[in-house]
């Protein structure tokens, strides 16, 4: 992979090695945006003949580039090249369509893309773009909609998954959330960030029996990820939780205030160090935590 030259030294660089940066960027799918629309202004504009049938992909890689930092006029040169030479592509009334998302017309947007969709329903980006201007409206409820019918195409699309969770959690659905989240675990059990997320929602519910299921996620977290401290601090939480329930059982207090202590050790034992004041800090809040729960081991 090729590294990012420093700005300083992007000029005196080749057509061909700034060829070879575009190439490396995008089959990385990284946004260098301003790195390349400085690349177009130096010299790609008027060298882009030079690339062959590659042009295309750069025009749109620039094209893209420029919406990200509001240069229509770059944006404009470009797609008035890729019309030319592609005039009922949809792959241009995508690009198109984003024109009008950069100048917030986003009504236009919307009729574009459902033009495209009208054309071809199956294409990602544009159902995706419909989701993000409703959500960029604030029109949650829509983009919930909109992705839903989405994902009954394409089901296997985690992305839209983790999307669809967050929309429910803006809109405190949690219940629908933790189902969204459910689907992701089904996908890739082995994510321990699943696992850790289900966990949060069912901790956020609440409940005797949310919590119980937060414990369990948590600890299934740390067994996939034993550096995973934020559900070390999950499990501290849950399983305290747990043990200070007026409705629990003295054997299942137990069991929640030595999962607590252990939860409460790892913690500790992965944030010593005396040169560290910070994470010091940290330390002692847990320890804090801990007392004021009177949670023992022993117990």
């Amino acid at each position: 992979m090729i590294r990012r030259p420093p700005r300083s030294t992007l000029f005196p660089y080749t057509t061909l090695f700034r060829s070879d940066v575009l190439r490396s960027w995008r089959e990385d799918n990284v946004r260098q945006s301003e790195e390349i629309v400085e690349y177009w202004e130096s010299c790609l504009e008027d060298n882009i003949h030079k690339f062959g049938d590659e042009m295309w992909m750069v025009y749109e890689q620039v094209c893209l580039a420029a919406y990200d930092c509001h240069r229509i006029d770059i944006a404009k040169v470009c797609l008035d090249a890729l019309n030319t030479k592609f005039p009922d592509s949809i792959r241009v009334c995508n690009l198109v369509a984003m024109k009008y998302e950069v100048k917030e017309k986003y009504n236009e947007a919307l009729e574009m893309y459902d033009r495209i969709l009208k054309k071809d329903k199956t294409n990602l980006l544009a159902q995706k773009r419909k989701t993000a201007i409703l959500k960029s409206q604030g029109k949650i409820p829509e983009a919930i909609k909109e992705l839903t019918d989405y994902l009954k195409k394409f089901m296997s699309d985690q992305e839209a998954w983790l999307e669809l969770c967050e929309l429910y959690i803006q809109e405190q659905d949690y219940t629908k959330a933790a189902f969204c989240m459910e689907e992701l675990i089904l996908f890739n059990p082995h994510n321990h960030l699943y696992h850790q997320r289900h966990a949060e929602i069912r901790y956020t519910q609440g409940g005797p029996d949310n919590i119980e299921l937060a414990r369990s996620y948590f600890s299934h977290a740390i067994k996939l990820n034993p550096n995973n401290m934020r559900a070390l601090y999950g499990l501290f939480l849950a399983a305290s939780s747990v043990a200070s329930s007026a409705k629990c059982t003295p054997q299942k207090k137990k069991e929640n205030q030595k999962y607590a202590s252990w939860a409460a050790k790892q913690i500790s034992d992965k944030y010593q160090n005396p040169n560290n004041t910070e994470e010091t800090k940290q330390v002692k809040a847990v320890e804090h935590m801990l007392s004021s729960l009177q949670i023992s081991a022993s117990h």
